[in-house]
């Protein structure tokens, strides 16, 4: 509901797509199925992540808590990510790296 989501957001299959309530999306993010932009449940007010302009989100990727994932990175499928993501910087695994 209180979500900030920019122009040209591509939600491709959004079936399961989760986004939590104070979770920013800039311009021209790709966001896949069964993605979730949530909360770690040990945070309160401002608990969710900011997404930056022009980042692909791969398919089932989580990624919790007040974090920011920088301009232009790359999440792959199937992600956990905890800790904040550089610009230009391509994560994967559980915990991503």
């Amino acid at each position: 509901p209180a979500a900030t989501i920019g122009m040209g957001v591509l939600m491709d299959h959004a079936t399961g797509l989760v986004i939590g309530e104070t979770a920013v999306v800039g311009n021209n993010v790709s966001i896949l199925h069964g993605v979730t932009l949530g909360g770690t449940g040990k945070e309160s007010g401002d608990r969710h992540p900011k997404v930056g302009s022009g980042v692909l989100i791969g398919a089932s990727a989580k990624i919790l808590g007040n974090i920011t994932i920088g301009k232009g990175s790359m999440i792959a499928a199937g992600s956990l990510v905890l800790k904040p993501v550089k610009q230009q910087t391509m994560v994967a695994g559980t915990p991503a790296k």
